[in-house]
């Protein structure tokens, strides 16, 4: 029996072997899988934001393109529409010239708008719909450009037709700027399109 048995196991390694199974192979570790899928945040809180202010959202980097992230505005009660549009919009500038949240910064969000960058509401022979930063758009990085186009264009602080105009300071030339598809997705490379503001 004992005999048997020891010719026995040279058979069973070999048919291990054939089925490509080694009795002493140690299982690989691939190691843990990944804890955060890139540009992806949890759910906001609805009622946490809406008690911050007024809902809205900004776009910011994350990859290559840009994303809509939410934030919240304070806007006073009974402010008048004019007055209202240029507090979003300042708003906004804020939130997204502000570092993103620990959570937003792990899951790869950045943004390149710098900070302290104003914005004023039109001047006297402006169209009553154009914003006047306190830098000229030219000035700005393309992605800088690229997310305050498309946060401005789908805000209350814009005519909500996907566009926002918008110049430097004092009378400087006016432009109509479009939040398009492309700018979304390179906005490192698309610039965002646009037309001259005929003047009065």
């Amino acid at each position: 029996m004992t005999v048997r048995r020891l010719l026995a196991l040279p058979l069973l390694g070999a048919l291990l072997a054939g089925c490509g199974i080694r009795a002493t192979e140690v299982p690989t570790d691939f190691g843990a899988a990944p804890s955060r899928v890139p540009c992806s945040l949890a759910g906001p809180d609805l009622a946490t934001q809406s008690s911050r202010g007024v809902p809205v959202q900004v776009f910011l980097l994350c990859g290559a393109s840009l994303v809509a992230v939410d934030r919240a505005v304070r806007v006073p009660e009974g402010t008048p529409d004019a007055r209202r549009r240029v507090i979003v919009a300042q708003g906004l500038l804020d939130q997204l010239a502000a570092s993103p949240s620990a959570a937003e910064r792990a899951a790869g969000y950045t943004t390149y708008v710098p900070g302290a960058l104003s914005v004023s509401g039109p001047g006297p022979k402006d169209p009553e719909e154009a914003l006047r930063l306190g830098t000229p758009p030219s000035r700005l990085t393309s992605y800088a450009l690229a997310q305050l186009v498309c946060t401005l264009s789908d805000s209350a602080a814009a005519e909500g037709d996907g566009s926002v105009i918008l110049g430097g300071p004092d009378q400087g030339r006016l432009r109509r700027y479009e939040c398009t598809d492309d700018v979304r997705d390179r906005p490192g490379t698309t610039q965002p399109p646009s037309s001259d503001i005929a003047g009065p």
